[in-house]
């Protein structure tokens, strides 16, 4: 089948249908959402598994009309949503398209301005500028009622919706809404004035003096006055962020208090930015217009779009922070009027909360914001499950990095490939379909061919970034296939995260280094522009912070390059406590107790920075920064560690310390350091699979599966055992090849597994069966439930039998009953057996003596110092120990046996990861069966078989 391209045009924007049932009912619209939980049964021949069905929501809509009930749906908001459309198609109610024409869009505006403006307006509880209104009517003399008009360009939603449709530049540049407002109250130059030199705008006759009366006994005659904490910005970079109060009575208009500390007298001039983070967020800068603020009403250029003249010094600090151009000194806020209450809204904005919503504007900052561990963590370097990872996920942090930069949503285009078998099977056996083939393609997760993916397919991610505007600005296109959808998305998003945080971090040119690394993450840029105007932002903001803010004597940790660093870290380590034994390896999950201290040494001053009691990241992903790691690697549980390291940037420790006056002052000494302090709680041991996938690729147990298909193609068998087969993943893997066999089995002493095995093989063979396609040989599969300890003559006369990572689960005396019942019972002409290689496990764990007299030792306490790769091991053998027990067993029963394995290479130290010994007998079986007294039999789980579907 043809791939077939997916082409995203512009959509016409409707109303969704809440708001058209807001439109009609408003408050009186009221949403009731329950979750709902369901339980299914899965049904496969002969076993019944249930099942947990995913958290699902249903909303009961009540009008004043009528009441309706959505139907079931994964999100809160798709059951509102449903709920509102069947209430419109039960009404009657047409939904209305809003596509207007530019000149459709400026007579909206005209009227919207004169509703804003109007007495039902100013009554209104569930609209924020309402409540700037109101405010404006306590304002004495001539400032009475003059409303700025900075907030009709940022309040009104509707406003901001028809100036888009005016001019998209409204976009980028939102200051050039001011103007287009000016031009409406011009058609209602009756209703409204304004003024030719201040940016304000109010109604020419009053309001009804009983309206007004009102509204005052309402809002009360409180003289209260309330203290907000806010921050200052100043435009020039050779002065500091700092924080400043703001005293507001609640009689007065809050912008007017704000416009003095910017040496104004009132708020006619402040001009406000977007929000700041969520869109709910009331956090905004607010700045004074320059005095030769121009604008040019009337005028068309020639390019058709308005033209906003500012003089004035452009605050380089403040424009990154919005994203959009801030003249002269600007002061972060979070205060306003709300829909939720008429009560002026506020909360405290401290220059911590500056820093950390620099830092939420990078990649690795949105993921160290997540983890609540700024000093500590880092973007790990590739994504493992969603079991083992920690933090926001990838997907999450792109979508949050593409909201920070105003950016469209991020759009995932996942590819489903079917396999392809290749003809050596060396290396991984699985090859990509060419695009020629079966090739399934979704967006967002939303199919375009509506395919069913099986388990035979692999997964790809392509990542596009575009504007707001809908210019392509990046495509990352991995190479890198994944059996699940989800890890297919995680780690392209991931990819595509580390190569922007690299572009963050660097201090130089960012974007003469990026374009020199995109081969390497497979992405390509589409808009310079766009991303330069990211990337300098922060880049002005790197340079100067450390300059300023520490008076030129701080260095950053970037600067410094990784060897220095690991040698300081080396020279000052002191590890203190008794050696437990219980060491962090690759893959583990060590808990730490941390603290991270400003300490001056000069003046015997320590000033703490950032404090953690619970902090676990998982070994070899680089989710911390290096010389943590480095040290816990060294240490044991119990263990506590006290190093000392040079300054990371600066931004890091404002965003992590609450008093940045001290921190400063601190700061400003020569002689400062950061010192750790680390106690290591506990180590939880990773599992065997995913200590090994952080060495091989592709994951050991795809090798061991690989070289257990190669054997079965050359043996030409029919009949296959798979002795300890738990969830079947060989079993599963073969159906994805065309050998020879033609019936298979399974025995296995856990239920738990088998069950697991039974849905997983049904549903496959059912679903190719439904195909209609001759995909493969077999006619039927059987999964038995009994120990492959005792004979039973059900799992007698097979070719060939496989018995992979198993007999480490056993006692050892266990493994050896396994070995003899399986040659001188069951037979099978070939059996081939891995287990793990003991001596591997200090490659694999990465095993640090605990003293210097150990470092000296020789191989075999080194050895000593290894676990076993799993929790559940009984026993883990060296290569001798195999060989032994293997030669031992062949020559008992008339074997032959020959020796392999995969991960590592026999040639060199210390072998196979894992190791393997295939035994083959030349004779053939006696046609009778003897009878044996402790026969046992086997209990049939699950059965399939082709004649039957």
């Amino acid at each position: 089948m043809e791939t077939r391209e997916l082409v995203i045009g512009p959509k016409k924007p409707i109303l969704t249908p809440k708001a058209i049932i807001h439109q009609n009912f408003g408050n009186k619209a009221c949403y009731e959402v329950e979750e709902v939980k369901e339980v299914h049964q899965t049904e496969c021949p002969g076993l019944s598994i249930p099942q947990m069905g995913p958290c699902l929501y249903r909303c009961t809509l009540q009008l004043p009309e009528l009441s309706v009930v959505s139907g079931t749906f994964k999100k809160k908001k798709d059951a509102e949503q449903s709920a509102a459309e069947i209430a419109i198609e039960k009404l009657g109610i047409c939904p209305e398209i809003i596509d207007p024409t530019p000149q459709e869009a400026q007579e909206s505006l005209v009227t919207r301005l004169a509703y804003i403006f109007s007495e039902k307006f100013l009554i209104c509880d569930d609209h924020p500028l309402s409540g700037h209104i109101r405010a404006t009517l306590w304002r004495e003399g001539n400032l009475c009622g003059l409303v700025p008009l900075s907030v009709i360009a940022v309040y009104d939603a509707k406003i901001l919706s028809l100036c888009k449709f005016i001019n998209p530049e409204v976009e980028s540049n939102p200051f050039f809404i001011i103007s287009f407002i000016m031009r409406a109250a011009a058609n209602l130059n009756q209703f409204l004035a304004t003024s030719e030199q201040h940016l304000w705008i109010r109604r020419k006759s009053p309001y009804p003096q009983d309206i007004i009366e009102s509204l005052m006994k309402e809002d009360g005659d409180s003289q209260e006055c309330i203290q907000v904490a806010a921050v200052r910005i100043p435009s020039s970079v050779d002065q500091s962020i700092e924080a400043l109060t703001l005293h507001i009575s609640l009689k007065e208009y809050y912008l007017d208090i704000i416009a003095k500390e910017l040496d104004f007298e009132d708020a006619t001039n402040i001009l406000i930015s977007r929000n700041l983070g969520k869109a709910s967020s009331e956090t905004r800068l607010f700045f004074a217009s320059p005095k030769s603020y121009l604008l040019d009403l009337y005028s068309n250029f020639p390019n058709g779009k308005e033209t906003l003249y500012i003089n004035g010094s452009l605050n380089v600090r403040a424009s990154y922070l919005a994203g959009q151009d801030i003249i002269g000194d600007a002061i972060l806020a979070t205060i306003g009027y709300t829909r939720k209450s008429r009560e002026l809204f506020y909360e405290d904005v401290t220059v911590q909360l500056y820093y950390r919503m620099l830092l939420g504007k990078t990649p690795g900052g949105i993921y160290k914001l997540s983890r609540e561990a700024i000093l500590a963590s880092e973007l790990p370097s590739r994504f493992t499950t969603r079991a083992n990872w920690r933090g926001s996920l990838p997907r999450d942090i792109l979508c949050m990095f593409c909201r920070q930069h105003r950016l469209s949503e991020p759009l995932f285009s996942i590819t489903c490939h079917p396999f392809k078998t290749a003809s050596g099977l060396s290396g991984s056996c699985l090859k990509v379909a060419e695009p020629s083939e079966n090739v399934i393609e979704c967006v967002n997760e939303v199919s375009v061919t509506t395919p069913n993916c099986s388990d035979s397919e692999l997964f790809k991610c392509d990542i596009k970034v575009l504007s707001r505007r809908g210019d392509l600005i990046l495509q990352c296109s991995p190479k890198d296939c994944y059996k699940k959808q989800n890890d297919a998305i995680q780690n392209s998003s991931l990819k595509l995260l580390s190569w922007l945080n690299k572009c963050f971090e660097s201090m130089i040119d960012p974007f003469v280094q990026i374009c020199q690394t995109e081969d390497n993450f497979n992405i390509q840029i589409y808009h310079e522009k766009i991303l330069r105007d990211i990337f300098a932002g922060q880049s002005t903001h790197n340079g100067q912070l450390d300059a300023i803010q520490c008076n030129k004597l701080v260095e950053p940790i970037y600067r410094n390059s990784s060897c220095d660093m690991l040698r300081n870290i080396v020279n000052t380590l002191k590890i203190e406590g008794p050696y437990s034994g219980v060491c962090p390896c690759n893959g583990s999950l060590p808990c730490l107790r941390y603290s991270v201290s400003l300490a001056v040494e000069s003046e015997n001053v320590k000033e703490v920075v950032e404090v953690c009691d619970e902090f676990e990241f998982e070994v070899g992903l680089g989710a911390v920064v290096s010389y943590i790691e480095e040290a816990v690697t060294q240490m044991s549980v119990g263990q506590y560690a006290h190093f000392t390291t040079n300054l990371p940037a600066s931004d890091l420790i404002f965003a992590s310390a609450g008093d940045s006056v001290k921190m400063l002052s601190l700061l400003s000494s020569k002689d400062c350091s950061m010192e750790y302090e680390i106690s290591l709680i506990k180590v939880t041991e990773p599992p065997e699979e995913r200590m090994e996938q952080a060495l091989f690729s592709p994951p050991l147990s795809k090798q061991r599966v690989e070289f257990a298909v190669q054997k079965i193609l050359e043996s030409h068998a029919t009949t296959l055992i798979d002795f300890g087969c738990g969830s079947g993943s060989l079993l599963e893997a073969l159906l994805n090849y065309p050998t020879c066999l033609e019936k298979m089995a399974g025995v296995d002493i856990s239920p738990k597994g088998l069950s697991r095995a039974a849905k997983i093989l049904n549903s496959k063979l059912v679903t190719k069966s439904d195909a209609g396609e001759q995909w493969t040989s077999i006619k039927s599969v059987i999964l038995y439930e009994g120990s492959i300890t005792h004979f039973g003559t059900q799992l007698l006369g097979f070719d060939i039998g496989t018995c992979l990572e198993v007999i480490e689960h056993m006692d050892e005396d266990q493994a050896c009953i396994f070995g003899d019942v399986a040659l001188s019972s069951f037979r099978p002409r070939i059996l081939i057996v891995s287990t793990p290689n003991f001596e591997y496990n200090v490659v694999l764990q990465r095993s640090n003596p605990p003293s210097q007299e150990q470092e000296e030792s020789d191989e075999k306490t080194l050895l000593n110092s290894c676990k076993f790769r799993n929790h559940d091991h009984k026993f883990e053998w060296t290569r001798e120990q195999f060989r032994q027990w293997a030669s031992d067993l062949a020559a008992r029963h008339n074997y032959k046996v020959e020796f392999s394995g995969v991960g590592g290479s026999a040639d060199v130290e210390p072998g196979f990861a894992s190791q393997i010994a295939v035994f083959k007998r030349d004779w053939q079986l006696e046609d009778d069966v003897t009878e044996h007294a402790d026969e046992h039999h086997y209990n049939v789980i699950w059965e399939w078989n082709r004649e039957r579907e």
